[in-house]
């Protein structure tokens, strides 16, 4: 991967297709590989740019502690380093956290806004599910049995049975491209400062979001459950939601071909940056 220097870290980043520019940005403990499977389908329409968050892939790994803040000031710095001046923006789980923090502070960057598989912050959510707790917070078992764990609770109900080609090659990546204890504690903490966001600070965030927005979750997310669209939509000016069925947490890599048409259908209507 190419790599440039932004926000004092060396961060690696991939381009494909031509066209406005759309940035995807990652969640906890994944690179730019997550989105390889929708890729493809984005870049017959955008020129797309996906990278490494700070702790993972082959980006620089600090030390901690990391926030949202300091992860939306590398994203616009890689932004700024590409000569990009305008972009759609999409933030998938933590990376949804970012984009918003990315809008607050360097709003001429974002043309377009979508918020994957997140939530506005603070403590007025919908919280993650016990069950989604209990996956994540149990570390018993050798890395194999752990990864599997945390593939079955992050993805639709049958989807590891209905696509197992798909599951072998994450626990492959996962295996292949672990993140070190520290930074991924790092990342995790730096999305868990997002619930001691005050009503007043998210209020103000949310008002802060004056570009057309799509919201878009799996129906069957646990990780951080679809109700949080509708509660997002109220706050956002110009919000849509879509609900992809039969999908989970990892919708772009459980149903590529449904998070392509819904990003494709968002951004047309919209004009594309």
């Amino acid at each position: 991967m190419p790599k440039v220097v932004a926000n004092g870290i060396t961060i690696a980043y991939e381009q494909d297709g031509a066209g406005p520019d759309l940035v995807l940005v990652t969640g906890i403990g994944s690179g730019g590989w997550f989105w390889r499977r929708v890729v493809p389908g984005l870049a017959r329409h955008f020129r797309v740019t996906v990278f490494d968050n700070r702790g993972a892939g082959e980006s620089d790994r600090p030390d901690g502690p990391y926030t949202v803040d300091m992860m939306a000031a590398d994203t616009a710095g890689l932004l700024d380093a590409l000569g990009i001046r305008r972009a759609a923006v999409l933030g998938h789980s933590l990376g949804g956290y970012i984009v918003q923090r990315l809008v607050a502070t360097r709003p001429e960057l974002a043309g377009r806004l979508i918020l994957a598989s997140t939530n506005h912050g603070g403590l007025a959510v919908i919280p993650t599910t016990p069950q989604a707790i209990a996956v994540m917070t149990n570390r018993q078992g050798d890395p194999l049995e752990i990864i599997r764990r945390g593939i079955g609770i992050a993805t639709a109900p049958g989807f590891a049975e209905r696509d197992p080609a798909v599951v072998q090659e994450l626990i492959a990546y996962r295996l292949g491209n672990p993140v070190p204890p520290a930074q991924y504690t790092a990342q995790v903490m730096a999305g868990m400062g997002t619930a001691q966001w005050s009503s007043a600070q998210v209020e103000q965030q949310m008002r802060a979001i004056q570009v057309p927005t799509l919201i878009l979750f799996g129906e069957n997310d646990n990780v951080v459950p679809a109700g949080n669209a509708g509660l997002m939509a109220a706050k956002i000016a110009n919000a849509r939601v879509t609900i992809l069925p039969n999908a989970g947490h990892l919708f772009p890599i459980e149903d590529p071909a449904a998070t392509v048409m819904a990003i494709v259908a968002f951004l047309k209507d919209f004009g594309g940056d």
